[in-house]
């Protein structure tokens, strides 16, 4: 095995990286028993760079689904086309108001110790744009990662990128034809873009995006595929159905809308549409700074989970409260055998 993997084993024994190794072992056996796993992104993981490592994950088949944030979505190409034009505030805690100003003037967008340019946002906006328009026009609905993979399909970006192409998570999702769902997109730089192009009306309608309501639609469907619930209800013919593998595998980075949006499709299949069989999660890990607080999802226990019928009481459950842009390279690390 290799360095970083063995470093964990000897030196991760207690506390928070003792679950982090545990939830990396936990994974292993997830998916080393046939299941699946959806990966769930919060925060700014795409501009942190994940990408690096989560796009290895997915081409190796270690990743089979991805929820996250639009601002996640849209900043994994942000990075791929502009990397060289992006600043590293370094000293990032000093900065005064005036510096704040300063950098928004220059046409610099702050996210902790990154300046993301602009430009990017702009020449990037411009090809949304006539897409939308299209759709619209033609009566076209699609989701807004599929729009993005439009742009991209043929080839033509590829002169643009600054990074390299195996440094992106979604160019990897889209290679492997993984689902990439995005939950309250218009929370994010290219949904203010298509607010606003629809009110100049420039683009006809809202309809030519697909809505959040069908993004859970085709969750729930993929889920059952995934899991293998559909195969064992059809080996059952009618009666119940008994998964031979764990169900779908739930590993969540950060908290916020694109884990609860995710994990919501369970209890939606179990409780709204009454579904028997379905199965709960297979495996639970999620990586938080939050704290436990009065209502707070993101820092909730994960025991939680099971009175709102996502969580099951045999289900893996792995709760690291540290850093996402640390301890989820080390687990992905691990995984890879690194």
């Amino acid at each position: 095995m290799g360095a970083i993997r063995n470093f964990l084993d000897q030196h991760f024994l207690h506390f928070n990286a003792r679950e982090t190794v545990a939830a990396a072992r936990g994974y292993e056996n997830h998916i080393a028993a046939g299941g699946k796993m959806l990966v769930t992104l919060a925060g700014a993981m795409s501009t942190a760079k994940l990408g690096q490592i989560l796009a290895r994950m997915i081409r190796a088949d270690l990743v089979h689904g991805i929820c996250c944030t639009g601002a996640n979505l849209e900043e994994d190409l942000f990075n791929l086309l502009a990397y060289n034009d992006y600043r590293i505030i370094e000293d990032y805690r000093a900065l005064s108001v005036q510096d704040e100003k300063e950098l928004y003037e220059a046409g610099f967008n702050r996210v902790t110790d990154t300046a993301i340019p602009e430009t990017v946002m702009r020449n990037l906006e411009r090809k949304l744009i006539d897409r939308w328009k299209a759709a619209a026009d033609s009566g076209e609905r699609k989701f807004e990662a599929e729009f993005l993979e439009d742009i991209f399909a043929d080839g033509r970006m590829e002169a643009h990128y600054q990074i390299p192409a195996a440094n992106s998570w979604l160019l990897a999702a889209w290679e492997k034809g993984i689902p990439v769902y995005h939950p309250g997109w218009e929370d994010s730089t290219t949904g203010n873009m298509f607010a606003a192009a629809v009110f100049r009306g420039e683009v006809r309608h809202h309809q030519c995006v697909k809505s959040g309501t069908e993004q859970m639609e085709h969750l729930m469907r993929w889920y059952l595929e995934a899991s293998g619930y559909n195969a064992a209800k059809k080996k059952a013919k009618g009666g119940d159905a008994v998964l031979d593998k764990p169900s779908v595998g739930f590993f969540q980075v950060g908290g916020g809308i694109a884990g609860d949006f995710a994990i919501c499709a369970v209890p939606a299949m179990v409780q709204d549409l009454q579904m028997e069989d379905v199965p709960f999660w297979g495996y639970f890990a999620q990586i938080s700074d939050a704290s436990t607080s009065y209502g707070g999802y993101s820092g909730a226990v994960p025991n939680e989970k099971i009175t709102w019928g996502k969580l099951d009481v045999e289900t893996p459950k792995f709760m690291i409260q540290s850093d996402a842009t640390i301890v989820a390279p080390l687990i992905f690390a691990y995984v890879l055998g690194d």
